[in-house]
């Protein structure tokens, strides 16, 4: 039998850590939407976590890919992790909570599993994973609430572009285990956020025009902390927490973001966020617990 990874101390720690950096990223990037386009908002991030993670490959001596395959790939795997969610986030959260932003991220786990399933043999749908994945949808249609479904407008399609930038990250996992399994982790996350460039820098030219310097203190400080600390920082902690813990203990992150960023939401922003959002993250709660399994496993143990 294969022995199961356990959490230590340390790794919860770094859990948490990661849960605090990503649950501050939606508020970070509302603040800095005031006075920032959405797409020149997701240029800066992508093209200045590029040069720092760069910095982190060439002083690690890490192998640089130099083949046009793998650079392709890096370009699609950027499309689908950054380009896509990022640009769908960012314009949702023009129009709805920070906090209920986050809610509908968890559903990433959820999107994945499914993905994972459609793509890969060894990655079925168990009865486990069905059930976690049925409930979790429930959670997200609670959250939602059944006016907005009635009543379709700006904020409904906010909440699908946001549930819809979830589901891109859920490809861009399928995808990097497909074309990217043999790259280091740092330097697929480099690869993957020059690809990204490649694509939001002119776009954001195009859009918006030459980004305007006559932003305040806030905005800039809100830009830095996407770029230095949800996103370069975090992809290294990420891998770190991913080769310690494996992927199925990393999950526990997408339970412990929501609280995080709706606290931080109802602090700066004075958000207030409808019981449904709550009663619908506690059943999404509920779901992922049942897709990760351990705490069934251990009360059958018990």
């Amino acid at each position: 039998m294969t022995a199961q990874r356990t959490i230590s101390t340390r790794i919860w720690a770094e859990l948490f850590l990661l849960a605090l950096i990503w649950g501050g990223v939606f508020l970070a990037v509302r603040l800095a939407l005031d006075e920032v386009p959405f797409v020149t908002s997701v240029a800066h991030r992508v093209f200045w976590a590029a040069l720092i993670l760069w910095g982190y490959v060439l002083a690690r001596g890490l192998i640089v890919p130099r083949d046009l395959r793998t650079w392709g790939a890096l370009l699609i795997m950027g499309c689908l992790n950054n380009v896509i969610p990022f640009s769908l986030m960012a314009w949702g959260q023009l129009h709805i909570e920070s906090g209920l932003a986050s809610v509908f991220n968890s559903t990433t786990a959820i999107f994945g599993v499914i993905v994972a399933a459609i793509v890969f043999a060894d990655e079925r749908l168990t009865l486990r994973k069905t059930v976690g994945s049925v409930i979790g949808f429930l959670g997200v249609a609670t959250a939602i609430g059944l006016d907005s479904l009635r009543n379709f407008d700006i904020t409904s399609l906010a909440q699908l572009a946001v549930i819809g930038g979830t589901l891109s990250y859920a490809f861009a996992g399928a995808w990097a285990r497909l074309k990217l399994n043999t790259l280091a982790p740092q330097v697929a996350a480099a690869g993957m956020l020059t690809g990204s460039s490649v694509v939001m820098v002119p776009a954001a030219f195009f859009i918006d025009g030459v980004p305007s310097l006559d932003i305040s203190l806030t905005a800039i400080g809100a830009i830095a902390y996407y770029v230095i600390f949800a996103t370069a920082g975090a992809y290294l902690l990420y891998y770190r927490i991913l080769a310690a813990a494996g992927s199925g203990n990393l999950m526990l992150v997408t339970l412990l973001m929501p609280p995080i960023s709706i606290l931080l939401g109802a602090i700066v922003l004075h958000e207030t966020l409808s019981p449904n959002v709550y009663i619908g993250l506690g059943i999404l709660a509920l779901g992922l617990i049942i897709l990760d399994g351990r705490f069934i496993e251990r009360l059958n143990r018990d």
